[in-house]
């Protein structure tokens, strides 16, 4: 069905799903906890990767108590920030790359996050999706998430071509269907929408928001 569609035909129907998903999550936020701080949403960030969400926010909660900002996060020996994050896994790499960032913030940056992709991807361990996360987050610009729960769910809707898995193609497909000012929250509501309804597996299709606009592709 989706690859039949004209582009009006997938822009009108991206535009439904955005205005459906607005309703049934009218409070599009973060599942990260990070209380608006910019450092704090990037370790955050870089932590989530190949872990879940509610995982992070109980590591750092601890985490941010030893390590309250950048400055601290700067001057730590990597091992002793491993020990503290060692569930979140793959706990060495990350652990060299929090404190690498956080140096680099201090250092190249005097402390303040940079507000352009090409700067955030200067950061040790900052990739396009963490870096369009802040980019959405904190500066309010618009960005795509490309996460797993975006990848899939695109896909599904056809939003996406099927074939299109990798982040940035997803991400290319839906900047170029959702509206700039709409990227950032549409991608927190997919993530909602991905854990209540639209899983890998189990779907619940009969009470989904978008039940009436999706074409139901499998992926």
């Amino acid at each position: 069905m989706a690859r039949q569609e004209s582009k009006k035909a997938k822009l009108s129907r991206a535009a439904a799903i955005v205005d459906a998903l607005k309703t049934y999550y009218p409070n599009a936020e973060c599942a990260l906890r990070y209380d608006g701080d910019p450092w704090r949403l990037l370790v955050m960030g870089r932590l989530s990767a190949q872990c879940t969400d509610a995982r992070v926010n109980t590591v750092c909660e601890t985490l941010f108590k030893v390590y309250p900002n950048a400055e601290a996060m700067a001057t730590a020996d990597a091992e002793e920030v491993g020990k503290y994050i060692f569930s979140c896994g793959l706990y060495k790499t990350k652990a060299r790359d929090l404190v690498a960032s956080s140096r680099m913030l201090i250092d190249v940056f005097a402390g303040v996050l940079p507000d352009t992709m090409e700067a955030l991807l200067t950061l040790p361990g900052v990739g396009r999706k963490i870096a369009n996360l802040l980019l959405g987050d904190i500066y309010h610009k618009p960005a795509i998430v490309a996460d797993t729960h975006c990848i899939r769910i695109s896909r599904r809707l056809g939003l996406v071509d099927k074939e299109k898995k990798a982040p940035e193609q997803v991400e290319r497909a839906l900047v170029s269907l959702i509206a700039p000012e709409e990227q950032s929250d549409f991608c927190h509501r997919i993530v909602l929408l991905g854990r209540q309804h639209c899983m890998a597996r189990g779907n619940v299709c009969e009470s989904c928001p978008l039940n009436t606009l999706c074409p139901k592709i499998p992926v």
